[in-house]
């Protein structure tokens, strides 16, 4: 297996903050709950399951996630945007001969069709997985670093054991990523080519 980089998805590839706001406020059209949007989208991060935990009575929950997902196609893909450095962060994996594995909260389906709409090629996509819960996949895919904008994927990579690369574009500060355990922190993806360069001598290197 050739070695790879591993990322999440939402603020750290992709800025899903329009298209999630759109799907949130179609979710109160269609159920008569109210969810604050904006504030909602201003902690990406954790499962879905969590933030509608914080708006619908428990009985509710399940149905409402059921109800969201099958809105999202509708209201968040169209709107969302590459981070700032994503392509590029892409290309400079490639170009050091690694392959590039998305590993993300979002549900697989949905992710897939943002990485299809914006043209960004992952080699392995693993979805519906939080914190601990990514390291598995981590471990399966060969990941050698792994970059998030969440306190959470630096949770990730450190019980994957392997150097979590954080990104401040997120819900989570620069120095929240720092005490998480991120072994480098970038205030986006454009500095992310260079680091790589840094801490890389080929396929299968760990990091300097």
């Amino acid at each position: 297996m050739i070695p790879a980089v591993g990322f999440d998805l939402d603020m750290t590839l992709i800025d899903s903050r329009p298209g999630i706001r759109e799907a949130y406020r179609a979710l109160t059209a269609q159920t008569g709950v109210w969810v604050d949007a904006d504030l909602a989208v201003s902690r990406l991060g954790p499962p879905l399951r969590t933030e509608l935990s914080e708006w619908f009575p428990p009985a509710e929950v399940e149905q409402a996630v059921t109800t969201y997902r099958a809105l999202y196609p509708d209201y968040a893909i169209t709107p969302t945007v590459p981070t700032p450095g994503a392509v590029g962060a892409l290309a400079a994996v490639r170009d050091q001969g690694f392959r590039v594995v998305v590993v993300t909260s979002k549900l697989g389906r949905l992710a897939a069709l943002h990485l299809e709409h914006l043209g960004l090629k992952a080699d392995e996509l693993a979805g519906d997985l939080f914190a601990e819960g990514k390291a598995a996949a981590l471990t399966a895919h060969g990941v050698q670093w792994y970059v998030g904008d969440h306190v959470g994927d630096m949770v990730a990579a450190r019980t994957a054991g392997v150097p979590g690369i954080g990104v401040a574009t997120g819900p989570c500060s620069a120095e929240q990523l720092r005490e998480a355990g991120a072994a480098y922190v970038l205030s986006d993806l454009t500095a992310f080519p260079a680091l790589l360069r840094k801490i890389t001598v080929g396929p299968g290197s760990g990091a300097g």
